[in-house]
């Protein structure tokens, strides 16, 4: 569905001078800087995926999007999307396609909802009766009747937000391209989102792109994430192998008994802990005890009765590490593929 190989974006800006001996020499002299946003990307989305497309802030992601959706050229390199060049064949490509934007509408923002979809209906040439069937499904999924009459100005974000998503639906694209979807969104329109976006990718087969900085996000729709950083590749792998190769880490609360709270058996709960995992750490949170361990190198069924056998223990449960915490590290550079 999309191929991209040894891309790269090239940005050259003239360097500016301050104040008006600057702008003088600015005249005469011309010192270009060149910024490399995109670095050699090499990846594959396969028909049907949901992939979310993450990295810190400047690390590319915006910059590869916009040349996938055609309206970059790229510096060198090569992107196929279904089989297109985009920045080539945009009208072509962009019949294919839909993107949503979290901070930017493709509503007329005076036109009540309805118009809009029309205008979008016929700017596509959906035909009435695919127009008709389409709508009916986003309706459904997405809760548009109640302001479907109101101008686009005056809809809450959550509305506006779901209205975005319908009109990049209209005409049936292949690849729906998502940047910060959910963005200042409440819980429950979040909800409303994201299962709109599973129901489109398993009812219509649409290949989806996600990119946001709000791993919930990833965790609820994606199976596979990449992760660039300074415009290259450092990550390119399903939730589950990321969590298997890197989150190892587990943490054990224990509630423990006796007249101080346990506070007692701190120490021989720690040398049992370490006996096991030296590297294990031990703190306390207000009545809980927190245990941190690697279970690559001791399970529950080895540490759980060590620890009850030198500690009254009340009650216990064990937190995985997550997903935020494991990219944080990607991000931080202290993890490659």
């Amino acid at each position: 569905m999309i191929e991209v190989r040894n891309l790269r974006k090239t940005f050259r800006t003239s360097r500016r001078y301050p104040g008006f001996r600057g702008a003088i020499k600015g005249l005469f002299t011309r010192e270009v800087t060149e910024t490399k946003a995109v670095d050699g990307l090499s990846f594959d989305i396969a028909d049907v995926e949901i992939v979310g497309y993450i990295g810190a802030n400047g690390a590319g992601k915006s910059t590869t999007i916009k040349m996938m959706t055609g309206t970059l050229t790229p510096t060198s390199g090569s992107v196929l999307v279904d089989g297109l060049l985009p920045y080539e064949r945009r009208v072509e490509n962009a019949r294919r396609i839909g993107v949503v934007f979290g901070q930017r509408t493709q509503l007329w923002w005076d036109l009540p909802l309805s118009e809009s979809f029309s205008l979008l209906k016929d700017i596509y040439e959906v035909g009435d009766a695919d127009y008709a069937r389409r709508l009916a499904f986003l309706d459904e999924v997405l809760g548009l009747r109640d302001f479907m009459l109101s101008p686009v100005r005056t809809l809450s974000l959550g509305q506006r937000m779901r209205a975005d998503l319908a009109a990049s639906l209209l005409h049936q694209p292949r690849i729906l391209y998502l940047d910060e979807p959910t963005i200042g969104l409440d819980v429950v329109v979040k909800d409303r989102v994201r299962e709109a976006v599973k129901r489109i990718n398993r009812e219509y087969g649409t290949t989806v792109i996600l990119t946001t900085h709000d791993l919930d996000d990833i965790e609820e729709l994606c199976t596979r994430i990449i992760v660039i950083d300074s415009g290259r590749l450092v990550w390119d792998g399903s939730l589950e192998e990321l969590r298997a190769r890197y989150g190892q880490r587990r943490e054990l609360r224990l509630r423990l008994g006796g007249t101080d709270g346990g506070r007692g058996a701190e120490a021989a709960i720690g040398t049992a802990l370490r006996a096991l995992d030296p590297g294990a750490s031990l703190g306390r949170e207000e009545e809980e005890l927190v245990l941190g361990f690697d279970r690559s190198r001791v399970g529950l069924g080895a540490l759980v009765p060590a620890l009850m056998a030198v500690a009254e223990v009340l009650d216990w449960s064990i937190r995985e590490t997550k997903i935020e915490e494991i990219v944080k590290l990607i991000y931080a550079g202290e993890i490659r593929s």
